[in-house]
């Protein structure tokens, strides 16, 4: 046998999927026999075969799109590739050599599908070169100003994020962005190409079927458990399941896994809706697992019928562990079963007295996973019409089924369920969607499991399920986040199935981002210091202050200066031998943002302990004669209110690791993470601001007003703080 021959065979079989295994001996045949005799046939012949993969063969089909017998002469090359660049002449010999020759290549290909490439590439060369003629000094020169050009962003970009080494940027900014470019799923309809997919003699019907309902339409869905609030991680999973349906446009649906009639609440229901709509996502359909507990019943009894199920009277001890002992129950007739089943639901045993187990083993080792198991608990919609309720195994891939969901998105932990997914849905012979993994978002600095929540909540370490040290969603929505940075933030984690731990300063920085486009500017002074500005001209001065300064065409607002002002304790020192700071002392003027003047001290007065609690300074124009170093925030005839400042919620990475905080994530908290200044200062001007507001408070940070607001007292939460610069001091 030759070296190509066994080339090829090779690749036969490692480039064969499990679907279409049974044509591994036609293959060996066409390759031995040089029907098949070149890597473009063979990738032709196992395409062909995969979007056919059941008998019986068309073989004239097969061969014809294969290139059986095609034979591709020199002749032929150059005919086409002449063709072709007839076809782009005139921008040939305009652009020369910047002329994008992928284009060549491409559409000579798409002509000539079983010749190889670089035949086609060689002649392509040839042919140019002809037209052309060699490379000229300008061809060089142009190339070389195109690739400054195409460097130069990195050169002159701001400083990324740091993020953990885990962790890689995708380098999309949306969801869409993300999924059109640089992740490739199955089409709808083809979900019989994806590897381990199980093909059975009804599949295609089913696929037939399911396009005929989808109308070849994309479909998600965002499948949360009603007993809890969402949290950072959340996001990425309704990014990931309502941008694919967004991004080819499609539909996904927001369906609530209501099967623990005993956890849900119908305040979780409402949140979680309220947390799409907050991140800008509109559900094409809101349903329930309940609302196939009918259907799911039918499919549980098909399931018996076919010796598949079998009720079990073992405990949950009993049943734990990898490869434990099978269930004494396993061999019971099939009436006996449905029997059985149908005692259950009437509510003849008492729960946890016998469960629905389905007869297969999963990837991990767990034998016969639990379909349906008793709860005498009222459900919040169904109330008291069941006592029996499906398990995530059982109910997840038939819900999917029933809404004819074409991609199944999942994090990784469901990636060992997969086998049992197909597994069922063939097994009571209905349509299958494809289940892709990906890896979960994962935080460093905090904990979101919900019992650890309430924990926290529970001690007084933090105040509620939306304070602004958690990363639940309604607390980053408090805390000032806008919705369109979270988004950004999961497209730039990318979809990968390594699982990764990501830093908050990535998150940090997508905020940032947004902030610095959505909030306005405001002065607000968190410590105050009153100054009195001993020779101010009387009366009031009006500052129109740019409420983006980079843009003045979007508004400004208009702030008072007085003969009193109030500066940051910090932006003051009586004597100061550090020649990095720059900004009020004895011997130092500074200016006043905005206002065109320069302060000089003349006077400190102190309180008992010493302490400055009012200066006396002098002020002059600010001119280019006596610029001073420095401009610092200030506010007169200011409002008072309260502003709060946060920090990490633990010390530790990972403050659930042992290994890095062995008293527990409790001992682990910050008990300095949030810092309450009540007598903040900021402009009158934000007299009017409403619950949620943004702004960028010049030289502190970013703040959104909180909901502990009233109408005597406005109350800040800093949402980030401004990127730092090592220069300013």
């Amino acid at each position: 046998m030759s070296k190509s021959k066994g080339t090829l065979l090779y690749n036969a079989v490692t480039k064969i999927k499990s679907q279409v295994k049974g044509y591994l001996p036609l293959l060996v045949r066409y390759i031995a026999e040089g029907k098949l005799d070149s890597e473009l046939k063979l990738t032709a012949a196992l395409d062909y075969l995969l979007a056919h993969p059941q008998p019986p063969l068309d073989v004239a089909a097969f061969e014809e799109y294969s290139g059986v017998g095609v034979k591709v002469t020199p002749d032929q090359i150059e005919k086409v590739v002449e063709d072709t660049l007839g076809n782009h002449r005139e921008s040939l010999l305009m652009k020369r050599y910047q002329f994008n020759m992928g284009v060549l290549l491409a559409e000579a290909r798409n002509k000539l599908r079983f010749a190889e490439g670089k035949f086609i590439k060689n002649e392509v060369d040839l042919q140019v070169l002809h037209l052309l003629g060699p490379k000229t000094d300008a061809d060089l020169t142009a190339k070389t100003v195109k690739q400054r050009k195409t460097d130069s962003p990195a050169v002159i970009s701001t400083v990324e994020p740091r993020v953990e080494e885990e962790e890689e940027d995708s380098g999309a900014s949306s969801m869409e962005e993300l999924f059109r470019n640089k992740v490739h799923l199955h089409k709808p309809g083809e979900n019989h190409k994806t590897d381990g997919y199980l093909i059975t003699p009804k599949t295609m019907a089913h696929l037939k079927n399911h396009l005929k309902i989808t109308g070849g339409k994309v479909r998600t869905r965002f499948p949360p458990e009603p007993n809890g609030i969402l949290h950072i991680g959340h996001a990425k999973a309704i990014n990931v399941n309502f941008g694919y349906a967004r991004a080819f446009d499609g539909l996904c649906f927001l369906r609530y896994d209501d099967t623990n009639p005993e956890k849900e609440e119908e305040r979780f229901f409402s949140g979680i809706q309220e947390m799409v709509h907050w991140l800008g996502y509109e559900p094409s359909r809101i349903t329930h697992a309940s609302d196939y507990f009918k259907d799911l019943y039918s499919l549980a009894v098909k399931l018996i019928q076919r010796g598949l199920a079998y009720v079990c009277h073992q405990t949950a001890e009993e049943m734990k562990g990898i490869d434990p002992p099978p269930s004494p129950y396993r061999t019971r007739s099939v009436q006996e079963n449905l029997r059985l089943f149908e005692d259950m639901r009437k509510g003849k045993y008492s729960e946890g007295e016998a469960t629905l187990r389905m007869r297969v083993t999963l990837e991990e080792g767990k034998q016969d996973p639990v379909a349906y198991r008793i709860r005498y608990v009222p459900h919040i919609r169904t109330k008291d019409t069941w006592c029996i309720y499906p398990t995530y195994d059982f109910t997840h891939c038939l819900c999917d089924s029933l809404e004819h969901i074409t991609h199944s998105l999942c994090t990784k932990e469901f990636q060992s369920r997969r086998s049992s997914y197909y597994w069922l849905c063939n097994a009571v012979d209905v349509y299958c969607p494809v289940q892709w993994e990906y890896s979960r978002l994962n935080l460093n600095y905090t904990v979101v499991s919900k019992r650890k929540i309430a924990k926290l909540i529970e001690e007084g370490i933090v105040r509620d399920w939306d304070d602004p040290r958690l990363y639940t969603l309604s607390a980053l929505r408090r805390r000032g986040l806008p919705p369109e940075a979270i988004n950004r933030f999961c497209a730039k984690l990318g979809l990968t199935g390594s699982q990764s731990t990501v830093d908050p300063s990535m998150l940090d920085a997508c905020v940032r981002d947004e902030l610095n486009c959505l909030a306005p500017r405001a002065m607000c002074v968190v410590e105050p210091l009153k100054v009195v500005i001993t020779n101010a001209p009387p009366g009031e001065k009006k500052v129109t202050v740019p409420d983006f300064p980079s843009e003045p065409e979007r508004g400004s607002h208009t702030i008072t200066l007085s003969g009193v002002v109030y500066i940051e304790q910090s932006d003051f020192r009586e004597v100061s031998n550090d020649k990095g700071y720059r900004r009020l002392t004895s011997k130092q003027s500074v200016g006043l943002r905005h206002a065109g003047i320069v302060i000089s001290l003349s006077r400190v007065i102190k309180d008992e302990q010493g302490v400055p609690k009012e200066l006396h300074v002098t002020c002059q124009a600010s001119t280019e004669k006596n610029k001073p170093r420095a401009f610092i925030h200030w506010v007169s005839e200011p409002l008072v209110c309260e502003v709060r400042l946060y920090d990490q919620l633990f010390f530790h990475k990972n403050p659930e690791d042992p290994n890095e905080v062995s008293g527990g994530f409790l001992s682990d908290c910050n008990k300095d993470a949030m810092v309450c200044c009540p007598d903040a200062m900021v402009d009158k001007s934000m007299a009017g601001v409403n619950v949620l507001d943004r702004f960028q408070f010049e030289r502190l940070g970013y703040f959104c007003v909180d909901p502990d607001t009233s109408s005597d007292k406005i109350v800040f939460n800093r949402t980030v703080t401004l990127k730092k610069d090592a220069g300013k001091n």
